[in-house]
């Protein structure tokens, strides 16, 4: 495992992947302006996994959910894949997701009458890929997250790190660039949190997934190789 840094700037190793420019976000809370994220400057590399770090209301979420293509920058130029976000429509950006980001969340969203091959296939069914090709690429998914002897489960059949590793599953079918993942331990107990923090892990560098992922556990910090904290909508450290 490597050991992370709190640093918001990474060796040009690799090709960046994303890089946002003094990007601004704010939303209305009644008759209130709240700013979420002020002029944020960050590049993050191919190939890296960095966790984003912070108080409640730092803005880690809202940066994580922009560079997902979830929401737009206000303010500030953002280049994802090589597609600046802010300059496509919301058909655009449904189709860019598709095709270059896998999520994780920390409750799975698997849908319970589906078994867990079906889950995962699910996101194929949007590539008018045949029923047979959709099939096999949900049992290699399923395969590289350790559950190739599940594939017939149930979510109600399954633990809830199985659960979890059946979600990494669907985020990967479609083979993307990058897994954002919001706090994808914390419904888990600790074993299960380190088995699939060891699972991302193994996407980074097996894989060469680029990995963002927020959390608020150090412990589970400590598996990415950069950690970067936010603090009212800024970088700090």
């Amino acid at each position: 495992m490597n050991s992370a840094t709190d640093t918001a700037t990474s060796p040009a190793a690799h090709s960046a992947l994303i890089v946002a420019d003094r990007i601004s976000k704010s939303y209305m809370r009644g008759t209130e302006r709240l700013q979420v994220l002020d002029a944020l400057s960050i590049q993050i590399e191919e190939g890296e996994f960095v966790a984003l770090m912070g108080p409640s209301g730092s803005g880690k979420t809202t940066l994580l959910n922009l560079i997902a293509g979830f929401d737009t920058a206000d303010a500030g130029s953002l280049i994802v894949a090589g597609s600046n976000l802010s300059s496509l429509s919301e058909n655009e950006l449904s189709k860019w997701r598709l095709n270059h980001v896998g999520f994780v969340f920390q409750f799975y969203n698997l849908l319970p009458v589906l078994s867990a091959q079906e889950n995962v296939a699910l996101p194929l069914m949007l590539f008018g890929m045949s029923a047979k090709e959709r099939n096999e690429r949900a049992r290699f998914s399923l395969e590289v997250v350790g559950l190739g002897d599940r594939v017939k489960h149930l979510p109600s059949e399954l633990s809830g790190g199985q659960e979890q590793r059946v979600a990494i599953a669907r985020a990967i079918v479609t083979d993307p660039k990058l897994i954002v993942a919001d706090e994808p331990t914390g419904d888990l107990d600790r074993a299960s949190a380190e088995e699939v923090l060891a699972l991302l892990k193994r996407l980074n560098t097996e894989f060469k997934k680029t990995i963002v992922m927020v959390t608020h556990d150090p412990a589970a910090a400590s598996h990415a190789s950069r950690i970067v904290r936010l603090d009212k909508g800024k970088l700090v450290g």
